[in-house]
């Protein structure tokens, strides 16, 4: 099945873009763009050049997912949150953009900022608002300026009691990467 970009929306060439996946009001996805399937890209959302988005992510309003990021499956990007690529930007200097990789489920919510540089672990959550300015473990709940780690979240959503454990029913343990979910 094909993708759906609005009218009012451009699409460089030499850009994938995955079946299923919709690209609405106001964006633009820049050449050598990897969009995978099933993703939503909201209004004026900016994709930029080489930057990879893989299945199922939701990148809500006003994002721009510059050059030297990369999204991995089921990512979502809240409202207006901002990856940098430059660690000391100058209008007169450009310098090789540092990556930055969001892990497989992981959330950032609406104004958070990520330094780029770092990589958000796997079903991490990064409140609204907070700066990460440091890498962060798998299943970390980070909150404030600089993001602290305040909590763990399981991978339905939902926070971990005192014991790693959710109402779910998933029990976790820790691992050299955060959490990992115990078998």
């Amino acid at each position: 099945m094909a993708y759906f970009v609005h009218p009012s929306s451009y699409v460089d060439d030499n850009v994938s873009i995955g079946d299923n996946t919709k690209i609405w009001f106001f964006c633009h996805v820049q050449s050598g763009a990897v969009i995978g399937d099933d993703c939503t890209l909201g209004q004026n959302v900016n994709v930029a050049n080489d930057v990879k988005i893989g299945n199922r992510c939701k990148i809500q309003n006003n994002v721009s997912v510059y050059e030297g990021v990369e999204l991995e499956d089921d990512v979502f990007c809240g409202p207006s949150c901002v990856f940098t690529n430059d660690y000391m930007p100058r209008a007169t200097i450009r310098r090789e953009y540092l990556k930055t990789t969001v892990r497989h489920g992981a959330s950032i919510g609406a104004n958070a900022t990520i330094v780029c540089g770092n990589e958000i672990g796997e079903w991490a959550l990064i409140a609204a608002g907070a700066v990460v300015t440091k890498s962060v473990p798998s299943h970390a709940l980070m909150a404030g300026v600089p993001a602290r780690r305040i909590g763990w979240m399981c991978e339905c959503g939902l926070k971990l009691d005192k014991n790693l454990a959710c109402e779910c029913g998933r029990k976790y343990e820790t691992s050299p990467e955060g959490l990992k979910e115990k078998r």
